[in-house]
């Protein structure tokens, strides 16, 4: 049964770094078939620090108690890291960065696999984004050039963090909610789920519900509609998989 969770952003509001998190990981990590007691950590979307403050930075915000928090980067054999670990946790920064790196590992099916498999998948904003058929509903500049756009596909539907409705006085650029609409405009069979911050999906096997205190938003080629906060949404499920292997560009 594939578990995830998939969080908008780090922080919400003006609640510091991780801290509306903690509880929806720890319920989470708590909730799985077996006891967790050790998690890896995947820094590779982080650009502006380096992996080892990054992983410091989120091993003291998060707070894991008896929970062991590893990183990927420390791994002289990834593979075998990530196929003994009981839990991911794909942290946010650039998409572009994340995706081509795990390419170049040659880490992106077995991910897949092990997800598919069991194992607990926890991402936020580029993690979240991971998680979905491909990257094209990243926020992100597309710094670094993937050798594909095409991600995990761990959840039938595109995903949009950070997502802001509307744009401020006096902005001429695309509004979020533009961009997308170009999206769905070429591609009219996806949905896309766009998440406010402070929002997340948890999805267990057949099952998603919409966490947080914020609604959410359904985007299709056919409009928009609303996923009310704490809603039960298996409707989100659709046809499952796109058919795409992310092990080959």
């Amino acid at each position: 049964m594939s578990r995830l969770l998939l969080l908008s952003s780090a922080m919400a509001g003006d609640s510091g770094y991780l801290v509306w998190t903690r509880p929806l990981i720890r319920d989470f990590l708590n909730a799985h078939s077996t006891p967790v007691t050790r998690v890896l950590f995947i820094p590779h979307a982080g650009v502006s620090k380096g992996f080892d403050t990054y992983l410091n930075h989120v091993r003291t915000a998060l707070d894991l108690g008896d929970v062991t928090l590893e990183s990927l980067h420390d791994s002289d054999d990834p593979e075998s890291a990530i196929r003994s670990a009981e839990a991911l946790i794909v942290g946010g920064g650039n998409t572009f960065a994340l995706v081509k790196r795990l390419y170049d590992l040659s880490l992106m099916g077995v991910i897949r696999e092990r997800v598919l498999e069991g194992m607990a998948y926890i991402g936020w904003s580029a993690g979240a984004n991971l998680a979905g058929p491909t990257l094209c509903t990243t926020n992100d500049m597309p710094i670094v050039e993937p050798p594909s756009f095409q991600t995990l596909d761990l959840v039938p539907f595109q995903i949009n963090p950070h997502f802001i409705a509307g744009k401020s006085a006096g902005h001429h650029g695309e509004s979020r909610e533009e961009r997308l609409t170009e999206y769905l405009a070429l591609n009219s069979g996806i949905q896309v789920v766009a998440l406010p911050e402070g929002t997340a999906l948890r999805r267990e096997g057949e099952h998603f519900e919409l966490l947080g205190n914020r609604d959410a938003w359904l985007l299709t080629h056919q409009g928009t509609r609303t996923i009310q906060a704490g809603q039960t949404c298996d409707d989100l499920r659709g046809s499952e998989g796109t058919g795409r292997d992310p092990k080959t560009p």
